[in-house]
């Protein structure tokens, strides 16, 4: 048996089983028929179609733009089942089209899809075997850079300026024909919600041609920065005090002057035109003497918002006697006194006054009519001051308070409260201005 081992037959024996064991795993295909015996035969023929194979244009990218080249085809391979399933698997062949050529002319061409790096045992074929694609000079613009926003989500009374872009202009490259269409070069600025304040954003440019179609160019910067600035209309008027209540009997609003005198509004411009000052009211039916009060500021209607919200009112007051106590000492007064008087008049200044006067208004226009807003129902008292002599000859017919309505248009204004009296009496109204509202009349029908 040992000599048997060791001979140059066993060897060869083990060896010719051992080949025949390595082919027969190299080769066996489970579930073949019987009669293979799961064998391929080193000559047996197969085809394979390998789908989607993508496909590579060479050609002059600096300065040519090639459009209509299939990004995929199919390939048909032939040939022995082992080569098959290996080019299968490994995908080392190409599928190409070659426009390299430097004279290569512009326009449409038919050419061949071509495959490369296969193996020479195996046959292929191309699905579709040729192609018909478009050469063009590539051209690089400049365009100016057009942003734009939804205008509709600006919040209502705000206004927006133009938007600012940056940069201004972007370079686009492309085919020839492609760029000869381009109308438009647009930046949307992305909003969300309602806006009331200036914004920042970043936007992607867009080529579009004359229907809003985007066209395949190649934009640098893509991105730009976009800024919208957002505000809202103002306007500085007067704030004006405005009396409300009766001061005490024994008591005179000599003056109400206001702290600051001014407020900006913020609102639709609309809105803020019709509007010429801004009511503090002063209540004074509990004022006793001179003082500061802080007061709120009354909001006109349609006013988004305000720069202040209260303000400080200095109330200048006096003590008057009334009228009816006038009289009445007068009458208590013992004749020898009377007589004394007549010889030797009273010339200290007193003061008096005269509650619930009308204002009355002139130079208004036959198809408009006056209210009074303020003092209410154009009423208002007013402070007389003189000699005792005097004043007791004063009577209410004798006084004309009047506001002047002549060229006012349709709307709320100031208008200045203009007095007269009789000579030697000196006068003072707690307002110097008298809001009305001017509207036109009714038709008649």
């Amino acid at each position: 048996m040992d000599k048997f081992m060791n001979s140059s037959w066993f060897t060869k024996i083990v060896a010719l089983a051992l080949t025949v064991l390595l082919f027969t795993s190299v080769n066996f295909t489970p579930g073949t028929g019987k009669k293979s015996l799961g064998f391929n035969t080193p000559g047996e023929i197969g085809t394979e179609t390998i789908k989607n194979v993508p496909v590579e244009v060479y050609y002059d990218r600096d300065n040519l733009v090639v459009t209509g080249a299939p990004k995929s085809v199919d390939v048909t391979l032939k040939g022995v089942k082992s080569l098959l399933i290996s080019a299968k698997n490994q995908r080392e062949f190409k599928v190409y089209i070659d426009l390299s050529d430097p004279e290569i002319a512009m326009g449409e061409k038919k050419v061949p899809l071509k495959i490369r790096d296969i193996n020479e045992k195996l046959t292929a074929s191309v699905n579709p075997e040729y192609t018909t694609v478009k050469i063009q000079e590539k051209v690089t613009k400049e365009f100016s850079v057009d942003p734009e926003y939804n205008r509709s989500l600006i919040e209502d009374g705000y206004t927006a300026d133009k938007p600012a872009v940056s940069p201004q202009t972007v370079k686009i490259t492309g085919a020839k024909d492609i760029i000869d269409q381009i109308a438009y070069v647009k930046a949307t600025m992305a909003l969300s919600g309602r806006v009331n304040e200036t914004v920042h954003r970043q936007a992607t440019v867009r080529a579009l041609d004359r229907d809003l179609n985007k066209l395949n160019v190649s934009i640098e910067p893509s991105v730009v920065d976009v800024s919208l600035n957002v505000n809202i209309p103002s306007k500085t008027v007067k704030l004006v005090p405005v009396q409300t209540g009766t001061p005490k009997d024994t008591v005179s609003i000599k003056s109400m002057t206001v702290f600051p005198k001014n407020v900006t509004l913020y609102g639709k411009q609309s809105v803020l035109d019709s509007i010429h000052g801004v009511s503090v009211p002063v209540d004074v039916s509990n004022i006793d003497n001179s003082k500061e009060v802080e007061l709120p500021i009354t909001v006109p209607d349609g006013v988004k918002k305000m720069s202040l919200g209260t303000a400080t009112v200095k109330i200048q007051t006096e003590k008057v006697v009334p009228a009816d106590k006038n009289t009445a000492d007068t009458e208590k007064k013992p004749p020898e006194k009377q007589d004394e008087q007549t010889k030797s008049p009273d010339t200290s200044t007193q003061t008096k006054v005269i509650k619930n006067l009308d204002i009355v208004s002139s130079g208004l226009a036959d198809d408009q009519d006056l209210t009074f807003i303020s003092p209410k129902g154009g009423k208002i008292d007013l402070t007389l001051s003189g000699t005792a002599d005097d004043l007791q000859k004063v009577k209410p017919d004798d006084i004309q308070i009047t506001v002047d309505a002549t060229g006012l248009e349709e709307g709320e204004h100031d208008a200045a409260i203009q007095v007269k009296v009789p000579a030697n009496i000196k006068w003072e109204l707690p307002v110097k201005t008298a809001k009305v509202s001017i509207t036109k009349k009714d038709k008649e029908t």
